[in-house]
């Protein structure tokens, strides 16, 4: 009782710490923007990105592989996942430095190519700094993960995050210049002192906490790398494809008549306000998926094809009836969420027409997870390349014609397409029945109905739903109202998971990072 208790206690920290750094991640967007513009925000945006894609190319998603391939040392006899670690750090050194050089080389090409044109060659060069501190810290993470310690990762994970924050915001209100350069040095600088941070707590808490191995490592170099690889490869291969879909739409942006500066402010209210916005109720879902994984290869490992169907119909069922809602309260507060968020009315008239594609972007956190827990893998590659693939045509065939308005575009192209492929495979494994009315129809029925229903209550009471506290009061009751149809009246049945699956979840988050 006391390690099931230990376990759901843990599960609870980490979704908490998680939904501390979105909502403070969210915040930190609001006050770049209002001091520094939502062109600061742009240039966030893709140094996030281009750092994301260099860090992988660096580290090889080195917190997943060292993370897995310790956890296979140690359920071996006289191992050594000590060693597993040191492979880990020296092939991450290699790499880094290898893509630090290219970097520092290449500067110039990559400020002119990657960030449609802004002068930030002396502020690039600076990143290498971020990745090898990064690449370390990201393989000492792994350990923690393996050996079951993962609440320090998280604690790593908020320490990096505020003292990244800490720097921004001081640089921010000390500093006179706004160009280009000026604040992407604030957000490299941000970006160098929270990796480093991180990597200094990593290296405490490893030097108090671990003991020495005196067996015998079962993997030497080479075979690490050998393993490593096929993580690496895939890993590599989604970055690479969300940061040129990210170094595109400003460049489609310009050749819309848009100026660079327009272009990285039109970017930047997109992608730290809107998209934010669109995601914050999904940590709910992203503290499932874990277990879904584990659950799900449990069922499809003993060939239980009912437990499989009857999993994916709840768990179907109830991912449609919270991300209908969700979607039913976007498109109608859309425009407050906007406003309050520092995007002003065109970030809050994003969010209420991109709000109806909603309930796939949540379905896809579900469904990703049963098909890795099935053992589809391939189909998952294949269909998140054919995903990018038909987002970035999106891009360069709308934006340039449309401006903003191809970015929804490609967004509910590619969203509605890959995920109802998703849905299908799903079906036809499990040979699920598909009850449309009964999952789609009513809880859109019931949004509408409870939404009347609070409306003509505020209006009664004199309340114009205007101010913060009065639109939070009408969510509330809105919530419960929905809410109590579905757990009272239509009685649905949340999927059943154990301690152990529990378990699945802390690991799978942090491997999910």
């Amino acid at each position: 009782m006391f390690f099931r208790n230990r376990l759901i206690r843990d599960t609870a920290l980490l979704t908490i710490m998680q939904i501390f750094l979105d909502t403070s991640a969210l915040l930190l967007n609001v006050f770049i923007t209002r001091k520094l513009g939502a062109e600061a925000i742009g240039i966030l945006t893709l140094t996030g990105s281009f750092l994301g894609l260099a860090g992988i190319l660096s580290n090889g998603n080195a917190f997943l592989c060292t993370s897995r391939l310790i956890s296979e040392e140690l359920g071996k006899t006289h191992s050594n996942p000590n060693k597993i670690l040191s492979h880990g750090i020296k092939l991450c050194l290699i790499q880094s430095i290898i893509v630090s050089a290219v970097i520092f080389v290449f500067a110039e090409t990559l400020s002119e190519r990657f960030f449609s044109g802004a002068d930030m060659t002396e502020a690039i060069r600076f990143m290498p700094v971020a990745l090898v501190s990064g690449a370390v810290s990201a393989c000492l993470k792994g350990w923690f993960n393996a050996v079951r310690k993962a609440s320090v990762s998280a604690v790593g994970d908020i320490l990096e995050f505020i003292i990244k924050s800490a720097v921004i915001i001081v640089m921010t209100l000390s500093s006179v210049s706004r160009d280009e350069s000026s604040v992407c040095r604030i957000m490299i600088a941000g970006i160098i002192a929270g990796n480093i941070f991180s990597l200094v707590w990593c290296l405490f808490i490893f030097a108090k906490s671990h003991t020495k191995c005196d067996g015998r490592c079962s993997l030497d170099f080479k075979k690490y790398i050998s393993f490593a690889f096929p993580i690496m490869a895939g890993s590599i291969l989604t970055s690479a494809l969300s940061s040129t879909n990210d170094a595109l739409i400003p460049i489609c942006l310009r050749q819309n008549g848009d100026s660079v500066n327009q272009a990285l402010s039109l970017f930047g209210i997109f992608e730290a306000i809107v998209i934010p916005a669109l995601f914050f109720p999904s940590v709910v879902l992203c503290s499932m998926s874990g277990i879904i994984v584990s659950e799900s290869a449990r069922a499809s490992a003993s060939g239980n094809i009912e437990r499989l169907r009857s999993l994916t119909s709840r768990l179907t069922q109830w991912t449609l009836v919270f991300a209908i809602f969700a979607s039913a309260v976007l498109m109608r507060f859309g425009g407050v969420i906007g406003e309050l968020l520092g995007g002003g009315e065109l970030a809050g008239r994003m969010i209420m027409i991109i709000a109806p594609v909603v309930p796939f972007i949540y379905m896809e956190i579900i469904l990703e997870a049963l098909i890795k827990g099935m053992g589809l893998q391939a189909f998952s590659s294949l269909n998140y390349l054919a995903e990018y693939a038909v987002r970035i045509s999106a891009v360069l065939i709308f934006v340039p014609k449309l401006s903003f308005y191809g970015i929804v575009i490609s967004y509910y192209a590619s969203n509605v397409i890959g995920n109802c492929a998703r849905f299908i495979k799903i079906l036809k494994h499990t040979q699920m029945t598909f009850k449309p009315f009964k999952i789609i129809a009513v809880p859109v029925i019931y949004a509408f109905l409870t939404m009347g229903a609070v409306e003509l209550l505020t209006r009664i009471v004199g309340a114009d739903g205007k101010s913060l506290a009065e639109t939070l009061l009408f969510v509330t009751l809105w919530a419960v109202g929905y809410f109590m149809i579905f757990f009272v009246v239509n009685k649905v049945q949340l999927p059943e998971f154990s301690a152990q699956k529990v378990l699945c979840n802390i690991d799978k988050k942090q491997t999910a990072k």
